[in-house]
């Protein structure tokens, strides 16, 4: 079995240590932050399997980072807050986390709750590799990309787009979720960039007899129904 990388994100630093502490003992790779804003750069660029994360974080909260981590990833994330009411709970599960404990907390069942939310995710049970959409075939080990078994080649910036889009192949990307998980920068309000990149990839891709990228106005870009 693949070790497990867990990001923990909370800002009381001896409950980190401590998180730290125990999961390693219990062979999971752990990555570590104290602040909002480095938890969400960590958990864009890295290759993660489950969070923890708490919602009363310095420079960016516990909510909005479930907000803008649900707009390009499925990892599981687990809430750990002081906060006990219902609502808070509802509003955490409609953004999309996936699990809610309150501090104090018993450590064996965070444990268990960890190892739930693994079992149900894809990414634990499958460490999935290639990816099918029409025509197109993406090998994300390869990092080739075919389409009608013609291998297609692709800058680098393109070939991450279109590996985030296949990932997520439901999900509408803005121009700033696609220009902040590739390039890692906060997005200027550049059109040009995004739209050239989008462009080219488009035109590529059109060597096979299917459109693989759509604009849907106002919104950004996805994976053609």
């Amino acid at each position: 079995m693949k070790n497990i990388k867990v990001l923990i994100i909370e800002d009381d630093k001896e409950l980190n240590r401590l998180l730290v502490d125990i999961l390693s003992t219990r062979n999971y790779d752990v990555i570590s932050h104290t602040n909002g804003l480095d938890g969400l750069r960590c958990a864009k660029t890295e290759k993660i399997d489950i969070i923890l994360l708490d919602l009363m974080l310095p420079y960016k909260s516990g909510d909005e980072i479930v907000k803008e981590l649900r707009l390009v990833s499925n990892v599981p994330i687990i809430i750990i807050s002081a906060k006990d009411m219902v609502q808070t709970k509802i509003d955490l599960f409609r953004m999309g986390a996936d699990d809610y404990i309150t501090k104090p907390f018993d450590i064996d069942e965070l444990i268990a709750r960890i190892e739930n939310a693994l079992r149900h995710s894809s990414a634990y049970s499958e460490d999935k590799k290639i990816y099918s959409y029409k025509d197109l075939v993406v090998n994300t080990d390869e990092k080739s990309v075919k389409v009608n078994d013609s291998l297609i080649t692709l800058t680098v910036k393109e070939y991450q787009i279109l590996e985030l889009m296949i990932k997520n192949p439901k999900k509408v990307f803005t121009k700033a979720n696609i220009f902040e998980t590739v390039w890692n920068e906060q997005f200027a309000y550049d059109d040009k960039v995004i739209n050239t990149h989008i462009s080219n990839l488009r035109a590529k891709l059109k060597k096979g007899n299917s459109e693989y990228i759509e604009t849907v106005w106002g919104m950004g870009y996805k994976m053609t129904e």
